[in-house]
């Protein structure tokens, strides 16, 4: 069974944009596996909250809102 894990910093997708990665993940899988693999294929999100990843090192500070 194909199990494909997303992350993505928090808080920046909706979750009409979170259903639309699972959909099209599902959609990509099932075209390499075949729709057999359809009813099998798990996707899951994972939100990781800001300051609790960086970039080479460096944790990215999110910019003030106006």
């Amino acid at each position: 069974m194909p199990f494909t894990t997303i992350k993505v910093i928090e808080g920046v997708f909706s979750d009409q944009q979170k259903a639309d990665l699972i959909h099209k993940v599902t959609e990509a899988m099932v075209e390499v596996e075949g729709e057999a693999m359809r009813d099998l294929t798990w996707v899951t999100i994972e939100e990781v909250k800001q300051g609790d990843w960086a970039i080479g090192g460096r944790i990215p500070m999110p910019k003030p809102k106006l």
